[in-house]
């Protein structure tokens, strides 16, 4: 007899019903003359019944389960006694007595207990991961990041795209992380990289006619160590041509609708909200903003420069500037609870942070003797001010005010219980500079990556004004993460050429590393475009986590370590010499 339902498949109606069950102990419970069992699988648990009445052999074997053996049964189901329902199980209703008993492995005792509350450190476990993922919560993370997938593929083939594998062996063309290397033992000297994107690979689907591509795939980057972030991770990767950017916010708007509309029975209301990265700065002080609340950063430059306050007129004098932000409902912080956000900001680098409170009276603080009644009559209504408000400013460069007063915006929307559960807030961000300066390297590097397409209007700026030019990019952002990027990419050889130049690659270079695509863009390539969602980060949102991990099957260390495999690890000589490779020194 093979097995008839699922730990998580009976209900009343199989009252009466002979079946055959297989899973894991969760847990064994005597109760004088009978013994409770409840057998688990990744559909649900069920509670069984072993009565020596019934069966005393199989009672007898009962005795020796433990917790994660592995079991076989075969019995009767029937409705639970009166007041025994258990309203939180899918099969609360009904048990299952048993009336014989396979154990198909024993199993050590577990050095954590399989619940969703688990006490055990992270480290551990990640070294027992295979038992980690037995925890309800996780394999309903793992379910949801399956549906959302199903989810994308579905959509995206009704919307006329091609699923199209690109190679996982590829040239190294760093330009931004590190890349992985993979040496070549045919041809020894020579290496392959692990993609860090499929990036120039789509570009040439587009020119080769493909005009609809998409690929849920594998990436990797070699980054030094983050919190949060993975050296492999996954992407939904979508290539669109004869397009322009409209049309593919259309496109993931719609998607984005679809996958809320399946996962969470949410209506997502499009189409989304526009920001250029210029306003998301001067707004929230960050390119991802979190709009599920508000208090936006204030610039009050233009009001206080002229006081007789010095800080408030060197910072305007110097091209700086003087922001602040209106807490609402904050005036009866105490004096601990201000030093702790000074402090806040010193931590980041910065001078501190001014205060002032709002009472009955007007402002108390000691910047009100630096202000007429004419300035703070004109502050009180542009930070919209209201008794009971606490108002925080910062003087410094641009800079510095939009990243000190925008993390306090982001602190106090925890701290403050701004956030309302269970919402989402979409926003597009657009306009990116196509250009940052990185004084260390003593050149510009691209701020996206360097195929993407300038603003048609700044294209005469690449050989004047290349810090001015803006980038035809965007970023999707939910709650405050970037679950996608994209950009228009650039068709022509030409303008691919000049854009190289400024990164100073140099002409044999760019040919060495991308002279294949500077080819093929000679032969006919049509405008395109596209986007890359990072699947992790939107599984981790949709599933309600923090931590990426909890939403990949077999994750990395913040150090890069995969603690239950032990990777990466040691090879042998002989696979070296095959390689023709020699470790010269691993210290340091």
């Amino acid at each position: 007899m093979k097995r008839t339902h699922t730990c998580g498949g009976l209900n009343k109606a199989n009252s009466g019903q002979n079946v055959l069950l297989q899973g894991w102990v969760e847990n064994r419970r005597d109760h004088g003359g009978l013994i409770f069992i409840d057998i688990r699988d990744r559909y649900g648990k069920t509670q069984l019944v072993f009565d020596p009445t019934l069966n005393d052999e199989t009672f007898t074997k009962a005795k020796e389960l433990r917790p994660e053996y592995v079991i076989e049964i075969e019995g009767s189901v029937h409705e639970r006694p009166s007041g025994m329902v258990n309203p939180h199980l899918k099969t609360g209703e009904i048990e299952v007595s048993v009336n014989q008993l396979a154990i198909l492995n024993k199993a050590k005792t577990p050095p954590f207990l399989i619940v969703d509350d688990v006490d055990a450190t992270e480290e551990t476990r990640l070294r027992y991961r295979y038992l980690d993922l037995r925890r309800a919560v996780m394999q309903k993370n793992l379910i949801l990041r399956h549906r959302v997938a199903q989810t994308m593929r579905q959509f995206l083939d009704q919307e006329n795209f091609l699923e199209i594998e690109t190679p996982y062996l590829m040239k190294s063309t760093p330009e931004g992380a590190r890349d992985f290397l993979v040496p070549s033992r045919i041809h020894k000297g020579k290496f392959y990289a692990l993609p860090q994107s499929p990036q120039i690979y789509k570009q040439t689907l587009m020119i080769s006619g493909y005009d609809r591509y998409f690929q849920i795939v594998r990436c990797f980057r070699d980054e030094d160590l983050r919190a949060d972030r993975q050296p492999e991770f996954t992407q939904l990767d979508v290539e669109m041509a004869f397009v322009r950017e409209e049309d593919i916010r259309d496109v993931v708007e719609r998607l984005m609708v679809e996958i809320f509309a399946r996962i969470h029975n949410i209506k997502i209301e499009r189409p989304f909200p526009v920001m250029t990265y210029d306003e998301a700065m001067a707004k929230y002080g960050c390119d991802k903003p979190d709009l599920r609340f508000g208090m936006p950063i204030v610039d009050i430059t233009d009001i206080v420069k002229h006081t007789e306050f010095k800080i408030f007129q060197m910072t305007a004098e110097q091209g700086g500037m003087i922001g602040a932000l209106c807490v609402k409902g904050a005036a009866s912080y105490s004096r601990k609870q201000i030093d702790l956000l000074n402090q806040f900001v010193l931590d980041m680098g910065g001078k501190g942070v001014l205060n002032a409170k709002v009472g009955a009276d007007g402002w108390e603080s000691s910047l009100k003797k630096f202000l007429t009644p004419e300035q703070e009559q004109a502050l009180n209504e542009r930070l919209h001010v209201r008794e009971g408000d606490l108002i925080l400013i910062i003087a410094a460069s641009k800079a510095e005010v939009q990243r000190y007063l925008g993390e306090l915006r982001l602190k106090f929307g925890k701290q403050e219980n701004l956030i309302p559960e269970n919402s989402y807030q979409h926003v597009w961000i657009t306009e990116f500079p196509m250009f940052e300066y990185d004084d260390e390297a003593d050149r510009f590097v691209a701020m996206h990556h360097p195929f993407t397409s300038p603003v048609d209007s700044d294209v005469e700026m690449l050989d004047t004004n290349p810090e001015l030019v803006r980038a035809k990019a965007y970023d999707l952002v939910l709650n405050g993460h970037e679950v996608a990027g994209g950009s228009i990419r650039i068709h022509s050889s030409e303008i691919q050429s000049k854009v190289f130049s400024l990164l100073k690659i140099s002409k044999d270079e760019a040919q060495e590393k991308f002279g294949f695509l500077l080819e093929a863009l000679q032969h006919g390539a049509p405008p395109h475009g596209g986007i890359a969602f990072g699947l992790d980060r939107l599984i981790m949102i949709l599933a309600g986590r923090q931590s990426l991990r909890d939403v990949i099957a077999f994750p990395k260390t913040t150090a890069a370590l995969s603690l239950m495999d032990e990777s990466p690890s040691g090879v042998s000589p002989e696979q070296l010499k095959d390689l023709g490779l020699r470790i010269e020194n691993t210290k340091g």
